[in-house]
């Protein structure tokens, strides 16, 4: 089967798969994704900032999209799942660097991204509705160039950042995921909402995909999928609790306390799952 048969039946699968509920997990490398994979994933996404912090940076578009396109590369080929990548901005301030852009994160065999609205602006923290709908627009014309059938998850930071007054972001939101949906977008992603009432509006207001993500204190998968969320990730909350294991496990040996180690699974078995 060729790379292009191969993508396009990735795209149609990923797609298919909102039409229930998609839990999914965050990679930020190869070997993340192929452990997400053996977990039992239908599908996997990138974290941009656990993709930061395993090259030692922080988050906030910190690696250069070399960096990001030749990682994404290796996901890709490490597992037989649908990839979908958080790509931030896209390493593009206009529609034109984004149909450039769009296709080189395309060339790397992915079926999704995630396209944030928010920069710096001279209006604040956030694109206004129509430059992000038209950014969206730019994105959905490379993908139909290209041949793919992108899944293109609008994320709109206005309850993550705090954009406007209280009262009127749920409004906002609704806003800006008609225009997205209007541009092309297949998804809304709304890090910082998890109100299951607020989801279950925006779900059925703008008639998009809604994706949700984990915070402290998230309701239940089931009460997110029952309130019409159909997609729920992690963002960086696996790559934390694997940093956090390993910082603790180099704190407890430089202290002496070697037997942590023999908590883990054994290097033969942990080999074997990289095995092809």
């Amino acid at each position: 089967m060729s790379t292009a048969t191969v993508q396009h039946k990735r795209a149609e699968l990923f797609r298919s798969l909102h039409d229930g509920f998609l839990v999914l997990p965050n990679a930020w490398d190869a070997g993340s994704a192929r452990l997400a994979a053996e977990a039992g994933a239908t599908a996997i996404a990138t974290s941009s900032g656990a993709q930061s912090w395993s090259q030692g940076l922080a988050d906030g578009r910190s690696l250069t999209k070399t960096d990001v396109l030749a990682n994404l590369k290796r996901i890709v080929a490490a597992t037989d799942l649908p990839v979908s990548a958080d790509i931030e901005n896209a390493y593009a301030d206009d529609a034109d660097g984004l149909h450039t852009t769009i296709t080189q994160f395309l060339a790397t065999g992915i079926v999704g991204i995630n396209l944030e609205d928010s920069g710096a602006t001279d209006n604040g923290p956030l694109h206004v509705a129509e430059t992000a709908a038209g950014r969206i627009a730019a994105a959905r014309a490379a993908a139909d160039d290209a041949g793919i059938d992108l899944f293109i998850n609008a994320r709109t930071d206005v309850f993550l950042l705090g954009v406007g007054d209280e009262d009127g972001r749920l409004a906002d939101v609704i806003d800006r995921g008609k225009a997205y949906r209007d541009a092309g977008a297949c998804g809304l992603f709304v890090p910082g909402l998890l109100d299951l009432d607020a989801l279950a509006t925006v779900a059925r207001e703008t008639g998009l995909k809604v994706n949700a993500m984990w915070l402290p204190g998230a309701p239940a998968p089931e009460q997110l999928r029952e309130a019409g969320v159909s997609r729920y990730s992690a963002g960086t909350a696996i790559a934390q609790v694997a940093y956090t294991a390993a910082a603790d496990a180099a704190r407890a040996f430089l202290d002496g306390q070697d037997t942590v180690m023999s908590t883990s699974i054994d290097y033969v078995a942990f080999n074997d799952k990289f095995a092809k």
